[in-house]
């Protein structure tokens, strides 16, 4: 059963219930009250009987003749009946060999009558009979006249109260079917309503199931569904973040796994060759040392790509000693190493440092120095000149690392830190690069929570900017 259906079954129920409850309280509190009315007035009617009777009986002593009693009591009864006759009401007054002394009754009095059982004098018992389809209010008391017991009986047709409440209730039946009929369609209508913004999620649901994450709940309610439609909307949205993520992770997974594959199979397909040429030839001595240097050219340039490759493995774990060290000293430190580099194509390195102190790892440092330089010299021609550089700029430290080579193309720069991309692949060959150089150095960096920004422009040389975050005051450690 669908929610809305729950709703408006449940709801039906509900109403059913506590409308017809509500109903017949009201209609048995209302039946109830007015037969209390009824009894009290003919209590009080037999009462005004027997005050009557008290007043003549002084003058009954007088004669003391049962039939002048008799005869009076008969003008007192007529008299009453006289007066109510439009109300429907009996006055029974017997003796007590029980012969009827006034009688206006015009049913058959009943053979057993338990309301005069233990019935004392100055008391007045009721009941209520059904007697020939009608209900009849007996009230019966004992009154004593000269030594002698009259039972009078004064009673009251109530069929009409009866017969109302069969009326109240015949009328109750059509209006709570017709309330009945009323309510389901107003609830069939609210229930669908109520749960339309429910089966909205449910659509988009399946929807972003079926792998349409960018689809979205469309509803501006402020009530607790439109919260919910909110913070549905919320989680896909951090959703379709995380498989977007995910996504581009494994593009970058498998474009490494293409590239390393491919990186690999060039050096070992020479590697492979020259060693069967080698194999299959016979002596020759330079045709020999030519082969072997390329086998070990191609040895040492798969050297330095595991080499490469284990710097990136060890940069994904956080076990590194930060310390605190003069960024310019380091430089100073390794200098002469990259003169050394630079020598070989006569490129000229200078530096520029300010003196000052962060909380680094030295030996990562000096890995994203090597590398930078190192991508710097394979974009720069003979006698052009590198410069490192650190200036302080209040709470931030930056390297610049700038070169006057070839440059990096516009289309290129959002890629230059996939491992293994190249942006001129037969020109870093020659190098011997594998496009791994700026992918350390993003991991170097992450690890010293800082940033690298790049300003290229084709022909006119590269400038690359690695920004630290200072967390103690230039020169020292902050207390």
């Amino acid at each position: 059963m669908k929610f809305w259906q729950k709703i408006y079954v449940f709801s039906i129920l509900v109403f059913v219930i506590i409308f017809n409850a509500a109903s017949i309280m009201v209609i048995e509190r209302s039946h109830n009250r007015m037969l209390e009315q009824e009894i009290n007035s003919a209590l009080s009617q037999n009462m005004s009987i027997q005050s009557s009777v008290n007043a003549i009986v002084p003058i009954l002593r007088i004669y003391d003749s049962i039939d002048y009693e008799k005869t009076v009591l008969t003008r007192i009864a007529n008299e009453f009946v006289g007066t109510n006759n439009e109300q429907r009401v009996y006055l029974d007054i017997r003796d007590k060999a029980n012969r009827a002394v006034f009688s206006n009754i015009d049913f058959q009095m009943p053979a057993q009558r338990k309301e005069l059982d233990k019935l004392g004098a100055e008391e007045i018992n009721y009941i209520l009979r059904d007697i020939d389809g009608r209900t009849i209010l007996f009230t019966s008391n004992i009154v004593d006249i000269n030594h002698t017991s009259y039972l009078f009986t004064y009673m009251v047709d109530v069929t009409s109260l009866y017969q109302d409440r069969v009326d109240q209730y015949q009328f109750f039946v059509q209006v709570d079917v017709a309330a009945c009929f009323l309510y389901m369609l107003i609830m069939f209508f609210v229930s669908r309503g109520l749960t339309r913004s429910i089966d909205q999620l449910g659509r988009t649901a399946q929807v972003i199931a079926q792998g349409n994450f960018s689809e979205r709940v469309q509803l501006k309610s402020k009530d607790e569904i439109g919260v919910l439609a909110h913070n549905f909307n919320n989680m896909a949205a951090v959703v379709e973040d995380t498989i977007t993520e995910l996504e581009q992770n494994n593009q970058e997974k498998q474009r490494f796994i293409n590239n390393f594959t491919h990186e690999l199979k060039t050096p070992l397909t020479s590697i492979i060759a020259y060693a069967n040429f080698m194999r299959t030839t016979k002596y020759d001595e330079e045709t020999f040392l030519d082969g072997l240097n390329v086998i070990y050219s191609e040895g040492k340039r798969l050297e330095l790509l595991s080499l490469k490759l284990m710097n990136l493995i060890m940069l994904q774990g956080d076990n590194f000693e930060m310390e605190l060290h003069d960024l310019g000293a380091v430089i100073a430190e390794i200098k002469p190493a990259l003169d050394m580099m630079a020598k070989e194509k006569q490129v000229t390195i200078v530096t520029e440092c300010e003196p000052g102190e962060l909380i680094l790892e030295k030996d990562l440092i000096k890995v994203l120095i090597f590398n930078l330089v190192d991508n710097a010299l394979k974009a720069s021609d003979e006698q052009q000149t590198i410069t490192l550089r650190i200036t302080w700029h209040g709470g931030h430290c930056m390297l610049e690392v700038m070169d006057q080579g070839i440059g990096i193309a516009k289309e290129h720069q959002d890629k230059i830190f996939e491992p293994f991309y190249m942006v001129d692949k037969s020109r870093t060959r020659n190098g011997k690069g594998a496009g791994l150089g700026l992918a350390i150095c993003q991991n170097v960096a992450s690890v010293h929570n800082a940033v690298i920004r790049i300003t290229s422009n084709e022909d006119q040389g590269t400038k690359v900017e690695v920004v630290f975050a200072l967390t103690h005051p230039r020169g020292g450690i902050k207390e």
